[in-house]
């Protein structure tokens, strides 16, 4: 069995699977679909995706993708650290360009879930870090958007220092929110 937490913003959830070790390393459930349903996340995951970064302070972010190929995400840390963001992007949100972050790794056996109306990024707080996360959608390249990671409007507090954040070229040209094309609106009950 999970711990499963919400967090500040709406459908966010830190979930921490049981790790069962002995003298010969550990046996952890990563991904039971029962249990979350049991919890009330009721997800159908079609692709995962992995990433690995060479460097501390790799930013990849903030991003999402229109509907209807929006996107349900479950992020964890194979190797290495990760500071992950959540922003909330449903127009009309009492928490609209509210964010929330969290440190998750492969140390604290942590995952994110980030639901659809939301949108995610992460900076790596060590180098050699790989991340691997579930969607819920297929990427779909002509529905993917971003969001500026520095946009002052949302604020968010990234723990590394500004000098040190390496991007790639389409996150440095990302949009900021009052810009973004959105695609999001609220619904109270979700």
């Amino acid at each position: 069995m999970s711990d499963i937490r919400e967090l500040e913003l709406d459908g966010v959830y830190e979930i921490v699977p049981k790790k069962h070790g002995d003298d010969r390393g550990f046996f952890s459930e990563t991904y039971n679909s029962r249990v979350l349903a049991a919890s009330g996340i009721d997800l159908a995951f079609c692709q995962d995706n992995q990433s690995y970064s060479r460097e501390r302070g790799v930013l990849r972010g903030l991003h999402y993708q229109l509907p209807p190929f929006a996107q349900d995400k479950l992020v964890r840390v194979l190797r290495g650290a990760i500071y992950d963001v959540v922003v909330d992007i449903r127009r009309g949100s009492p928490t609209f360009g509210s964010w929330t972050g969290l440190e998750v790794s492969a140390e604290r056996w942590n995952q994110l879930l980030v639901p659809k109306g939301f949108a995610h990024g992460f900076v790596t707080l060590r180098p050699d870090t790989e991340v691997f996360y579930k969607v819920t959608a297929f990427y779909a390249p002509d529905h993917d958007r971003s969001i500026r990671y520095d946009d002052p409007a949302i604020g968010i507090n990234w723990p590394v220092e500004a000098e040190c954040v390496v991007l790639s070229q389409k996150d440095a040209a990302a949009p900021l929110l009052a810009e973004a094309d959105i695609g999001f609106t609220y619904e109270s009950g979700r």
